[in-house]
């Protein structure tokens, strides 16, 4: 019966989420200044007669009342009709299946790297001086500040342009993942760089870790059987919204490498006005989002199955 109730609650508040993200998409697409008809009928360049226009208009219930309009939104929601590409006239789940795969894997890189140098990093702070934990907190900062766009273009110059090492857009390839990867991971390393070396910190000092020094263990024993587990937590529980943020730094990254996938084709459509677009990938990012939160609970449950056990107290 807990487990229900845990199942129903986390299966409510991603339902309210849902609703929340799509209402939000319905309302922001709507105070974009413009014709909503145009961009069905190609944007202004197309030049469709008035007609057209009209007949559009009259397809897609833009002449029904707002609310009218957001009911039948929502209700073409909830059977699974995402709709047509505006701009592209094909399903979107099509097109979101086809641009899935480059996102997720971009993603997923970044993540790995994002946490292999915040674990470096927020291991080199740990274990130095103050004037070395200082120096790591400058870095961690500036790491965290860079915005994603210049961070790629100063990576292009470097590797690209002077070195000639890595190419400078996407070319299919692993090597051609790399820039991209790193220019997503870096940001995020800054972030769970501090959380992880302030929890290191405080690991280290506890009582566990002094009375397993006591016992003859050595630092680096202690550091990576109960300092790191401990330290990792915090970082751990921020898993879901470094997804989202990758997700959405992927939206800039994809752009500046010329990297196809979900980012860029979202950018696409709200330059556009595709409405069915950029509603199916916000509701998906979403998706993703929550689904990574449960995984991110079971994780902790494994990890700490105590705090777990108290949670369904």
């Amino acid at each position: 019966m807990q487990l229900l109730g845990w199942l129903g609650r986390r299966v409510g508040a991603a339902a309210i989420l849902l609703w929340l993200v799509a209402t939000a998409i319905f309302i922001a697409i709507r105070l974009i200044p413009g014709d909503p008809a145009e961009a069905i009928m190609g944007g202004p360049g197309s030049q469709a007669s008035a007609e057209a226009l009209e007949a559009a208009r009259e397809q897609y219930h833009l002449n029904d009342p707002m609310l009218v309009q957001y009911g039948l939104y929502l209700v073409q929601l909830v059977t699974g009709d995402l709709g047509t590409s505006y701009t592209q006239h094909r399903p979107v789940v099509d097109v979101m299946a086809e641009a899935l795969p480059a996102t997720l894997r971009l993603t997923l890189v970044s993540l790995l790297v994002a946490w292999g140098i915040a674990f470096i990093m927020a291991s080199i702070a740990a274990r130095s001086n103050r004037i070395g934990q200082a120096t790591g907190t400058v870095i961690e900062v500036v790491a965290a500040a860079v915005p994603h766009f210049w961070l790629g273009a100063m990576l292009i110059i470097i590797f690209s342009t002077w070195l000639g090492w890595l190419p400078a857009v996407d070319t299919g390839t692993t090597i051609g993942m790399i820039l991209p990867a790193i220019t997503l991971a870096i940001p995020l390393s800054g972030f769970l760089a501090q959380i992880m070396r302030d929890s290191l910190v405080t690991a280290m000092n506890s009582p566990f870790a002094l009375a397993a020094r006591a016992r003859g263990a050595s630092k680096g024993q202690v550091f990576l059987r109960h300092g790191f587990r401990h330290a990792a937590l915090p970082a751990l529980n921020l898993t879901g919204w470094a997804v989202a943020t990758s997700m959405s730094g992927a939206v800039v990254v994809e752009e500046v490498f010329a990297r196809p996938g979900l980012g860029r084709s979202l950018l696409g459509a709200v330059l556009s006005r595709d409405m069915p677009m950029v509603t199916g990938i916000a509701l998906f990012s979403a998706l993703i989002y929550m689904v990574v939160m449960l995984l991110v609970e079971a994780i902790e449950a494994l990890i700490n199955p105590a705090a777990s056990r108290g949670e369904h107290q």
